[in-house]
């Protein structure tokens, strides 16, 4: 004789897990955990997968290589980037059509404080360390790739430039505020 399954009854504190599951086939993800935008009470956390294919500082922070001061102070750093950067923009097709070139839009004090981050920032990396810096966050290039952009091609050399963005982003860390200085 075949028993009856018995249905458990719906319990509303049981978390509903909303992960993907198929993924594409050469996806590099990492799990992070991030707070939960459908939840009743505030602070309640669910674990997302996060894309690390094209994102250096966000595969050094998922193999635990970075601490989280040095990736918050390389986030801050490509944000104010992204900010200060004036780029080609996208024609507006709403906009009235004028001969001749457009009319410059002006500096926004968000541009403004992040140009003075910037600076104050490649002022205290250096040169090597703000071109590493750039490099690496801004170009999205890894520590083999630093290194053959400058003919250096040996491990020995790798291991250099991971130490020394390390380095950098410590730096960072302290200027953003997410870092005390070391005595």
């Amino acid at each position: 004789m075949v028993r009856t399954k018995r249905r458990k009854p719906h319990d509303p504190v049981k978390v509903h897990d909303r992960r993907s599951r198929d993924l594409p086939r050469n996806a590099e993800v990492a799990a992070v955990e991030v707070d939960d935008p459908l939840c009743m009470e505030p602070g309640d956390k669910i674990v997302t997968l996060r894309s690390i294919r094209n994102d250096p500082l966000g595969r050094m922070h998922s193999h635990r290589h970075v601490d989280e001061a040095q990736y918050q102070g390389g986030r801050a750093f490509q944000a104010d980037w992204e900010k200060a950067e004036r780029g080609p923009q996208a024609v507006d097709p709403t906009r009235q059509y004028v001969d001749g070139g457009q009319m410059r839009q002006p500096i926004t004090e968000g541009q403004r404080k992040a140009v003075l981050r910037l600076n104050r920032a490649r002022r205290e990396l250096g040169a090597d360390g703000s071109a590493l810096v750039h490099e690496v966050l801004v170009l999205g290039m890894t520590m083999d790739q630093a290194g053959e952009r400058r003919g250096l091609r040996a491990q020995r050399w790798n291991d250099y430039f991971a130490r020394r963005f390390r380095e950098c982003l410590d730096r960072l860390a302290v200027i953003y505020g997410f870092a005390t200085e070391r005595r």
